[in-house]
Parts: C-alpha cells; sequence; structure tokens
C-alpha cells in the first residue's frame, strides 16, 4: 500500500516533457509510480485542476543563517521552493577566523563557524524548514587566509586551497566568488581558477557573481568563463543583468557569450531574479580599495575629504570598467536605502538627501558602513530576454525573511510562474526551476518527477500563482501554492504551512 496517492493532476516531470493528467503514488519518501489505477494508499489528496510538479531548487539564495531563526520559517515553500543552494556571492559560515570577519554581510558576521563541517553540522541539528546545500565562499576563504590584505602571498593561497579542499570533504556543493565585494574583489584570475581546480577534484561547480554586471559585464563574464575554461568546471553566473543605463540592451550580448561558451565545451547555466531592482549592501557602491584594511580605515576614508574624492574620482574614471563598485552604474534616484542604523533614512532614495549625492553616500556609509539598499537599475526588454532564456534558471537572491527586505525574497518563483509564463511554456518553465539547477550543483534525486525520485514535491494552481508584494511591502504572502512536500511528508496543506523543521542540509553526493 502507498502512503499517499496526489490523485488527477496535471503531472510535469520537471525534465521538460509534455505534461500528463495522472495520479502521483508516493511510498517511503519516494515516487514509486506515475499513471492510472496505481492501487490503494494510506491517504489520498484530490488535485484535479492543479500542476504536480518537483519542488523547486532556487539556485541562488542567502538563506544560511534561516535555520538558526527561533521558529520555524515557510517562506520558501509558501513558494513551492524545496531546496535552496546558499554560500553565495563568495559568502558561506565557515570556514571563518573570528579576528578577520571584514565587511562580512551583518547576518553571517553572527553565525560564523571555525570550519566549514561545523557550519553544516549547527545548521542541520537547528534544523532548516526547508532542504540546503551550500557553497564554500571565496570571501570567506579569503579572510580566513589573508583577512582585508589585497595581496595574496603563495602561503595564504595555498591556505586558501586547504580550507575549500576541507569544505568541499565536509559536504560543500561548490565554490561561489563574490567578486564586486571586498576582499574577493582583490583576487586575479589565477587565484580564482586556483581554486576553482580544487573544486575540480569533487567534479562541483564554480558559481559567481561577477566582476561587474554594469560596464565591465562583457569582461567580466568573459572572466567567469575563462576560470571554467581553464578549470574544467560546470560555471553557475549568478543573478544575471544588465545594471545601469549605459548597458541597458546588453543581454543580447550576455545570452550570445554564454551560447558560445558552451559550444566551445564550457557547461554553463546562469539564473536571475523576476524583478528590475537588485538590492546590496550600500559599501558596495564604492570601488574596492574603499575597504582595504577593513572597517576602520573605511571609516577613516570616508573622513578624509581628499580620500573622498580620490576615490569618487576612480569610481567614475572612464578607464575602468570593472573594479571600482557601482556608482557609474546608479543615478542618484535609483538608490532606496533599505537598511540603516538611523531608521529615518531607510526608504529614501539618494536624491532625497539634497546636495551632492556622492557626499550624501560617503555620509550615510560613515554612519553605518553595513547600510543596505535597493538599486532600481534594469530594463523589462533585458530582464524577458533572461527570463525566457533555456540556459538562465530563477534564483531569489533572497535572504532571511526578516526586517527591511526585498520583494524577491517571498515571492520570485510565483512571481516568475504567474506573471511570466505562458501556459503553454510550462514545462520548459518548470524544468528551468527543478532538473536544471538540480542538475547543475549534483542534486541526486531531485528535481525530477518520477519512478525513484525523492518525492519533494510542489502542487500549484497555474491559473492563480502569484506574489502581490512590492519594495513598500515585500512580505506578502504568494498565491497559488496549495500542496509541498518534502521526502513525501506535507509541509504545505491547502496553502497553509503544517509546522514543523522537515529539511535537511544536503551535504555533497547526499541523496
Amino acid at each position: 500500500m502507498h502512503d499517499l496517492l496526489l490523485r488527477d493532476g496535471t503531472v510535469h516531470d520537471g525534465l521538460g516533457g509534455a505534461p500528463q493528467h495522472a495520479d502521483v503514488a508516493i511510498a517511503d519518501g519516494r515516487v514509486v509510480a506515475v499513471g492510472h489505477g496505481l492501487g490503494p494508499a494510506r491517504r489520498v489528496i484530490d488535485v484535479s485542476g492543479l500542476l504536480v510538479s518537483p519542488g523547486f531548487v532556487d539556485p541562488h539564495s542567502h538563506s544560511d543563517t534561516v535555520p538558526f531563526l527561533q521558529e520555524p520559517q515557510p517562506f520558501k515553500l509558501l513558494q513551492g521552493v524545496t531546496t535552496e543552494i546558499v554560500g553565495n556571492c563568495g559568502f558561506s559560515c565557515g570556514p571563518a577566523d573570528p579576528e578577520m570577519r571584514g565587511l562580512v554581510p551583518a547576518e553571517l558576521a553572527s553565525a560564523s563557524f571555525p570550519t566549514f563541517g561545523e557550519y553544516l553540522d549547527a545548521a542541520e541539528a537547528a534544523g532548516p524548514s526547508n532542504n540546503l546545500a551550500v557553497l564554500v565562499g571565496h570571501n570567506t576563504l579569503r579572510l580566513a587566509a589573508a583577512g582585508m590584505s589585497s595581496e595574496i602571498t603563495p602561503d595564504r593561497l595555498a591556505h586558501m586551497c586547504e580550507l575549500a579542499a576541507q569544505s568541499f570533504e565536509a559536504g560543500a556543493v561548490g565554490l561561489s566568488s563574490g567578486l564586486e565585494y571586498v576582499p574577493g574583489a582583490y583576487a586575479d584570475l589565477e587565484e580564482l581558477v586556483a581554486l576553482a581546480l580544487v573544486a575540480k577534484r569533487w567534479e562541483l561547480p564554480y558559481a559567481t557573481h561577477m566582476r561587474s554586471e554594469s560596464e565591465g559585464l562583457a569582461d567580466a563574464l568573459d572572466e567567469a568563463i575563462a576560470v571554467a575554461k581553464r578549470a574544467g568546471v560546470r560555471l553557475q553566473v549568478s543573478h544575471c543583468k544588465a545594471s545601469g543605463r549605459a548597458v541597458h540592451g546588453a543581454s543580447a550580448m550576455v545570452l550570445d557569450k554564454l551560447a558560445q561558451a558552451r559550444r566551445a565545451g564550457v557547461d554553463v547555466r546562469a539564473d536571475v531574479y523576476p524583478y528590475l531592482a537588485f538590492g546590496t549592501v550600500l559599501v558596495a557602491v564604492l570601488p574596492p580599495v574603499a575597504c582595504e584594511g577593513g572597517e576602520q580605515a573605511l571609516l577613516a576614508r570616508l573622513a578624509d575629504p581628499a580620500e573622498r574624492a580620490a576615490l569618487r574620482a576612480l569610481a567614475e574614471s572612464p578607464d575602468t570598467g570593472t573594479g571600482v563598485g557601482f556608482w557609474r552604474e546608479l543615478h542618484p534616484s535609483d538608490v532606496q536605502i533599505l537598511v540603516h542604523n538611523d531608521p529615518g533614512v531607510e526608504g529614501k532614495r539618494l536624491a532625497d538627501f539634497g546636495g551632492d549625492p556622492w557626499e550624501a553616500l560617503c555620509d550615510l556609509l560613515r554612519l553605518d558602513p553595513h547600510a543596505s539598499g535597493v538599486f532600481h537599475t534594469m530594463h523589462e526588454r533585458d530582464l524577458a530576454a533572461f527570463l525566457a532564456d533555456p540556459l538562465i534558471s530563477i534564483g531569489s537572491d533572497g535572504g532571511p525573511p526578516v526586517g527591511p527586505n526585498h520583494p524577491r525574497t517571498f515571492g520570485s518563483f510565483p512571481t516568475y510562474l504567474g506573471t511570466y509564463v505562458e501556459k503553454e511554456d510550462m514545462p520548459e518553465a518548470i524544468r528551468k526551476v527543478s532538473s536544471a539547477v538540480a542538475a547543475q550543483f549534483g542534486l541526486t534525486g531531485r528535481g525530477w518527477l518520477g519512478p525513484g525520485a525523492i518525492a519533494d514535491l510542489c502542487v500549484f494552481d497555474p491559473d492563480t500563482i502569484g506574489h502581490a508584494g512590492t519594495y513598500e511591502q515585500p512580505d506578502v504572502r504568494p498565491t497559488g501554492v496549495e500542496h509541498v512536500f518534502l521526502a513525501g511528508r506535507q509541509v504545505i496543506a491547502d496553502g497553509e504551512f503544517t509546522g514543523g523543521r522537515h529539511g535537511r542540509m544536503l551535504r555533497r553526493g547526499a541523496r
């Protein structure tokens, strides 16, 4: 007898195949049959009129610390997401040296572990609400080996490689970089290749927040492809965008380079979130040299008018396209303050402060070097082109569901499926949010629906799936996701969270 039967649904296999009107039988945490007349089950759920698909896999999130929150967190399950890849943009919770934290994202600073394995153990003990698979971050490795120094000696690079190897042994599913952030921005191509070659020993991918997503976009993408080609690893280009008015329309160039790389033998994929604004730390607007030496050195530079002027000259120099921060891709009206230790400025645009916007930015950072913002810099035509491409999946880039936030945290997947996908394109859309991602990160048994697959499943209504969240009110509950299962256990029932922490930390090679 089966444990569960999902009866009379429209079943998508997650591989892009044509949907079929069928039942799905589940036993011992796995799908055992798809079809009709499958026999009795202890429990039957009528899913007529609904789509049954593999649970969605988010290739790019920042939910690293969510297991440590006091209450279970269903915000991804409510979107149909059963597995997230975390440790992105070069930052992971370990291996971390407490003496060399630098300007790491605030939520990670309070959850750092001496080794990668200790982080995995602690997160498993705390209990994730959905599955997490974790990349080890280049920024974190560099901080542990060399702090906020821009220079890297051969001995320190060897130490980074050893820390990476230990992390892969402990269960990391790949390597990530965040080359617009410090200290990763100080790395050269050879350093990145050396670390990617360590990942190659385990046939693991390299995911990168590239060195530029604006005027230096073409060169940054060439660098990412070069790392993957020289190391022979799979490449995941994180949160594709053409950011800033100067590169609107550059999606065609990006997609052409990705296709050329695949034809040349590089196994490259990418992800994008279905929004026109990105969110990150405000300090990334400055050239990375501003942060060399750490937070106190940054504050000293911001207090010196001559240093501010020198940083501005570097940020605005037409001679450089990468390694100079976000400043040149922004207009003051694009920058919306999200988090600041002065709550009175939260929600304001940089243009609202009057006077010189560069000076206003420096003043804001001097008061809170860990401030963050939302940056409205993308064009709808580029976003639509990225969303339509078969090589590009959906990645939320969302963080923990606390405090001021971006709507992508709560609604990326329902927004994509409800706003950008026509019904006839649903098989391909589901492939892009399931099997394409699972294969990229080695998630055996997940991301597809058929006999033998792990029963991580999403049942949703294609007519009502969506998200009404805004930048002003992002944490609106999505609509249309009716049932979600983790290894056959129902965690969303009739659109409601059933409670508990039933996710797993998916270590490299785990089933």
